[in-house]
């Protein structure tokens, strides 16, 4: 019995420390670490429009006919005075060519499908500027967003920038709980984030807003699942870091239900695994002190063990409950039980289109560690391509 005590407590550690202890720990940290800096940092002024550096806003499409001229439009109210925008159309048979064409745009198309990743990489040896933003086509940009970002590479050592994804969700439907589960999982994580580079350095680059220097980019297999993940996390493992700055961000809309956020959770998961093996490295404390326990804290654990440890909980605690080893399992066991069911009533009610985010809280949590196990077969099935579905938006 003892044994199974030991394994249970450090079950419930190990997920307390990956999705809450290590923010309260990081949280701490850095809040040591502000006492300890002299004076309050000033903030970082861009020089004047006419010694700006040239940007590249990169888009890599499939298939956007329908969102062209709502990002073009878009990108044209974008406040900055030296920018320049290139699509990379990859495999597009529709009319996204063809809408393009009206704007002064430069357009590199590939008529074969063959990913984001091939498309990243054939398009960034064809850029000519050293700063390149790279977002999606769906997603929209503040328009001080180039500037926020620019601001952020004029300190050396930041070789990629993150912005903030923000989720926009529907005000009725089924579309609005799986923007809630999506937009509370964001908020968290641009959190994190914005601790995690105030500490070193943050944790990858989601997509959806991205600036790199493209001098650091090193060409990715085209079967990379998380091409913005790996991208960012390679040039810290050259010895730059990844800033985050929540003043530049990405708006676009939350998955249309929770069938298609699985599709998102699945090749996250997935391209997470992956991403892991191919970095390993990163996670040696000798040779990346403070960047490894990051990444182990705020990654690893996430996409590895911890799922794993949590549904281990459930019979964990009903064999020491049969066993009778304390009232305190009992309460446990109690508590997972209401926990689940929280869970199962927030699907009830996504399927039926209403909305509780108090309920859809355990929801989206046990459908986002669910969607780990699904990862490990669509590793399996996508190991030699880069291809995704894309998910539909509310």
């Amino acid at each position: 019995m003892l044994l199974l005590k030991i394994v249970f407590w450090s079950a419930i550690a190990l997920v307390f420390y990956t999705y809450f202890g290590y923010g309260i720990l990081l949280y701490i940290i850095v809040g040591v670490k502000r006492l300890l800096s002299k004076g309050k940092k000033e903030e970082t002024k861009l020089p004047e429009d006419n010694k700006l550096p040239e940007v590249t806003l990169m888009i890599c499409a499939y298939n956007e006919q329908d969102i062209v001229n709502d990002k073009m439009n878009n990108t044209l109210a974008i406040d900055y005075p030296k920018l320049k925008t290139v699509w990379v159309t990859d495999g597009s048979d529709d009319d996204t060519n063809l809408k393009l064409s009206s704007y002064d745009v430069k357009v590199i198309f590939s008529p074969e499908r063959r990913g984001k990743t091939a498309a990243l990489n054939h398009g960034l040896a064809l850029v000519d500027t050293e700063l390149v933003v790279m977002t999606d086509a769906n997603t929209m940009l503040n328009s001080n967003a180039i500037r926020e970002i620019v601001k952020c590479f004029l300190d050396p050592k930041v070789g990629c920038v993150a912005g903030e994804k923000r989720v926009a969700a529907n005000e009725q439907g089924p579309q609005q709980a799986a923007a809630q589960g999506e937009g509370l999982y964001w908020k968290y994580e641009s959190k994190l984030k914005q601790l995690d580079s105030e500490l070193y350095s943050a944790m990858g680059a989601a997509g959806e807003l991205c600036a790199i220097r493209r001098s650091l980019y090193e060409p990715m297999p085209e079967n990379a699942l998380l091409d913005d993940f790996v991208m960012s996390l390679r040039m810290l493992m050259q010895g730059y870091r990844i800033a985050y700055t929540p003043k530049a961000y990405a708006l676009e809309h939350g998955s249309a239900n929770l069938a298609e956020e699985a599709k998102r959770k699945k090749r996250i998961a997935a391209g997470g695994l992956q991403s892991i093996w191919w970095l390993r490295q990163l996670m040696n404390p000798l040779r990346y002190p403070i960047a490894s326990f990051q990444f182990v804290s705020h990654r690893v654990l996430r996409w590895t063990i911890t799922p794993f440890a949590l549904f281990c909980l459930i019979p964990l605690n009903i064999a020491l409950v049969l066993m009778k080893a304390g009232m305190v399992y009992n309460v446990i066991w109690i508590l997972q039980i209401v926990f689940y069911l929280a869970a199962l009533c927030g699907y009830m009610q996504e399927l039926n289109g209403k909305k509780n985010k108090f309920l859809y809280i355990p929801c989206y949590f046990v459908f986002m560690n669910l969607n780990v196990f699904y990862g490990i077969s669509y590793l399996q099935s996508h190991k030699n391509s880069g291809k995704w579905e894309k998910s539909k938006r509310a």
